[in-house]
C-alpha cells in the first residue's frame, strides 16, 4: 500500500485526496480540530479577559469623569482583582500607573487610589 493510500483527516479519518501535506479535508475538520486542541489554552484566555473586563468596568464605573480618588475598600467590595492588568505606565516622574486596557489607577495615599483614562500621549 502507498502512502497516498494511508493520508487520513486528522479530524473525521476520510481519506485525503490532494496536497502531499494535506491534514484536513476541509476548513470545518481543520477548525474543529484546532479548536479541540487549543481548548485549555482558550479557556484560561478566556477566563483571564473575563477578569480584565470586569476590572475595567469598575475603573470606569468609579471613574466616569476622567479623574477620581476611590477607597481601596470601594474597589473590593465591587470585586476588583489587584493580579490582573494589561500594563503599567512608568511617568517621567517616576510614578507608576497600572492600567486595564484604557483604566488605570495608582496608590496615592494609605489605601487610597487615583484612577485615570489613558490619553493619546500615553503608550
Amino acid at each position: 500500500m502507498n502512502s497516498q493510500s494511508k493520508r487520513q483527516c486528522l479530524e473525521c479519518k476520510e481519506k485525503l485526496l490532494g496536497r502531499k501535506d494535506q491534514k484536513f479535508c476541509c476548513d470545518y475538520c481543520r477548525n474543529t480540530y484546532n479548536n479541540k486542541l487549543n481548548e485549555d489554552a482558550n479557556k484560561a484566555v478566556r477566563n483571564i479577559n473575563r477578569i480584565l473586563r470586569k476590572n475595567r468596568r469598575i475603573l470606569s464605573q468609579l471613574n466616569p469623569d476622567g479623574k477620581a480618588k476611590v477607597h481601596l475598600i470601594q474597589l473590593a467590595e465591587l470585586g476588583f482583582n489587584f493580579h490582573y492588568f494589561t500594563n503599567v505606565y512608568t511617568t517621567k516622574k517616576g510614578l507608576q500607573y497600572v492600567f486595564c486596557y484604557d483604566m488605570g489607577y495608582r496608590e496615592i495615599e494609605d489605601k487610597e487610589f487615583l484612577l485615570v483614562h489613558k490619553q493619546e500621549y500615553v503608550s
